[in-house]
């Protein structure tokens, strides 16, 4: 991913808890899923699977609906992954990793990268079954919608155990 001049450490309030860039950029390749907010008058926010390439972040979607309809009227947006978490009762905290990625999201149309975004849905959360998914995915490809958030910045923070 080629992201690192768009890391803002500087949007951390508590620069202590920075989370290195790395890592943060391990949590976009590999987090099981994130929470994606989108702004207007009413904010919306949904628990989305995603893969990240590159400097964009692709999701899957229905080819129409109130999420499509908020997009479309402001593509502004944030989502969130979460990494590692571990409440410390006894210390009124919890240990936990996050990145956020802000930017301008869009329904995608060429179809060429629809697929190609599909492809890469499958090889993430199905690698044993990548040919048989894209089967599926070809199948289901004109009900399916593809979105695409380009990454303007990004920010990790974390909070370690105490010693």
């Amino acid at each position: 991913m080629d992201t690192k001049e768009k890391y803002d450490e500087s949007s951390v309030r508590r620069q202590d808890r920075i989370l290195e860039y790395g890592r943060a950029i391990e949590l976009l390749r590999k987090g099981e899923y994130g929470f994606l907010a989108l702004g207007g008058e009413e904010g919306y926010g949904v628990p989305m699977n995603f893969v990240s390439t590159d400097d964009c972040i692709y999701f899957h979607c229905a080819p129409e609906g109130d999420k499509l309809r908020k997009i479309a009227a402001n593509g502004n947006t944030c989502f969130c992954v979460v990494g590692y978490t571990e409440p410390e009762p006894s210390k009124f905290t919890t240990i936990y990793e996050s990145v956020m990625a802000f930017g301008r999201i869009g329904l995608v149309e060429d179809p060429a990268e629809r697929m190609r975004a599909l492809e890469l849905l499958v090889g993430k959360y199905s690698p044993d079954f990548k040919e048989s998914g894209n089967k599926y995915a070809e199948k289901s490809f004109d009900r399916t919608g593809i979105l695409r958030l380009d990454i303007q910045r990004l920010s990790g923070k974390s909070k370690k155990a105490n010693p």
